[in-house]
């Protein structure tokens, strides 16, 4: 059985210490796409208000759940979208921080906003990926 790679491109012209691939590139597979995840326990209530790495860990817990139902794992991951509510450059890197090491050794590309608000009320976080689940014969990449 051929190993199935996802290919994670760092184009030498651009900044070498950016904490992400600036772009991956998948072989055949099943594309997965993920709603945003949200920091929602299973009543329906929002985790951690106002805690953003609370927030961060709860909404990634919910994201590899979903991706896990869909038959992928965090290594099969292409590229995330992060929300978070805040005009502060430190928010944004708490959060940052906590995705990045949910992620290793991987890591995948990614977007990271800052936003005014999101659905949930005192949501603070949500993330969003686009995944590539192994054809049913493959196994799932593992980190």
């Amino acid at each position: 059985m051929p190993e199935r790679r996802i290919d994670f491109v760092r184009p030498a012209g651009l900044y070498r210490d950016a904490p992400y691939a600036y772009a991956s590139v998948a072989p055949a597979g099943r594309l997965v796409f993920s709603a945003g995840a949200c920091p929602v326990g299973p009543d329906g209530i929002v985790v951690g208000p106002g805690d953003l790495t609370v927030q961060a860990q709860t909404t990634i817990s919910n994201l590899f759940e979903a991706l896990e139902a869909a038959g992928a794992s965090p290594g099969d991951v292409l590229k995330t979208t992060v929300y978070v509510v805040t005009s502060s450059q430190k928010d944004l890197v708490e959060v940052w921080a906590v995705v990045k090491s949910a992620f290793e050794p991987f890591d995948p590309p990614s977007t990271l906003l800052g936003v005014t608000v999101l659905g949930y009320t005192g949501q603070l976080v949500e993330i969003e990926a686009v995944a590539l689940a192994p054809a049913p014969s493959e196994p799932a990449s593992s980190p």
